[in-house]
């Protein structure tokens, strides 16, 4: 079963990358699992000393945990490293290298007093080095969920790729690449509450659905709520909404219209809402900055108008 896993992980990065870029994720992943004796075949593998390296201009990581990397020089004090770093030459240097993926790897090695690193070496272009950085480190679970969430976006903006893509090649569900894309929607104090660890994201995903989110995350924050509760806190704003004059609100959405609601949030990578007003209606698009207006723009400019469904594909 686990090998069958890996050879579906490995179809869905060549559909994605091509088969050059995930060729050099995947040497890193069979140079791990293959150990010192095996690993000595993988193409490229070699050992370079800490100060050829430098960190790459296409880090998809906003910071760098000072914790998580003291407990990573522990770790590699007693084993070593274990999974190379993966490398390219820099174009007119002799013998310098820039990093694509393992800067946590890297900066490890140097608290740990490593003179040298394992590395495999690949001549990727600036858009092979940029997809295989932000792939990789999707693979490796331990961004951030903004981080994790930019990542999915950048890879949609600028290479075009659709959600389905993403999914299938860093063993994700279509669902989950959408839902943390949504987080970007989420405003800006309500994702430095979750980049610091005061929500989680599930709690973050409960709150895209809020009417005042930053309201609510500042409530759930202070009263220590966990997610079910969050979700509750959510949905009890929702029902005590009155409508406009005072009059009861009104019974929940079409299903159609909610539904398309999903599809626009997802496809978009924002919160859209859409509201019936006799024969017409409008629609709502939230953003959390000018940068993300733009994107949500550009998107719109390029998508196709006669087919909802290449929203997807945006």
């Amino acid at each position: 079963m686990a090998e069958e896993k890996k050879k579906g992980l490995g179809r869905g990065l060549s559909a994605l990358l091509g088969d050059h870029a995930a060729s050099a994720i995947q040497a890193v992943s069979s140079a791990a699992a293959a150990g010192p004796e095996g690993a000595a075949a993988i193409k490229g593998l070699r050992t370079l000393a800490v100060e050829k390296l430098q960190p790459g201009k296409f880090q998809p990581r906003r910071s760098f945990d000072e914790d998580r990397i003291a407990d990573l020089v522990e770790s590699v004090r007693e084993k070593g490293i274990l999974q190379p770093l993966l490398v390219r030459p820099l174009p007119g240097q002799t013998d310098r290298f820039e990093i694509i993926a393992g800067e946590r790897r890297w900066r490890a090695a140097q608290g740990a007093k490593l003179h040298e690193v394992p590395v495999i070496v690949r001549d990727l272009s600036d858009r092979e080095a940029l997809e295989v950085a932000l792939v990789e480190n999707l693979q490796r679970q331990d961004l951030s969920p903004l981080e994790e969430a930019d990542g999915y976006r950048r890879l949609m903006d600028e290479f075009s790729h659709t959600q389905e893509e993403l999914a299938k090649a860093v063993g994700k569900s279509r669902s989950h690449v959408a839902n943390m894309i949504r987080l970007l929607a989420l405003p800006d104090p309500v994702k430095t509450m979750l980049e610091k660890g005061e929500l989680t994201a599930g709690h973050a995903r409960a709150l895209l659905t809020a009417a005042d989110p930053l309201r609510l995350a500042r409530d759930v924050v202070g009263r220590a709520l966990n997610v079910r509760q969050t979700e509750k806190l959510v949905n009890d704003e929702g029902k005590a909404k009155p409508s406009l004059g005072g009059r009861p609100a009104k019974p929940g959405k079409d299903a159609d219209i909610a539904a398309l609601e999903r599809d626009l949030t997802n496809g978009l990578g924002c919160k859209v809402e859409i509201r019936s007003l006799g024969k017409g209606g409008e629609i709502t698009i939230s953003y959390g900055s000018l940068e993300q207006l733009d994107d949500i723009l550009a998107r719109l400019a390029q998508a196709p108008r006669s087919e909802a469904d290449e929203l997807d594909a945006v």
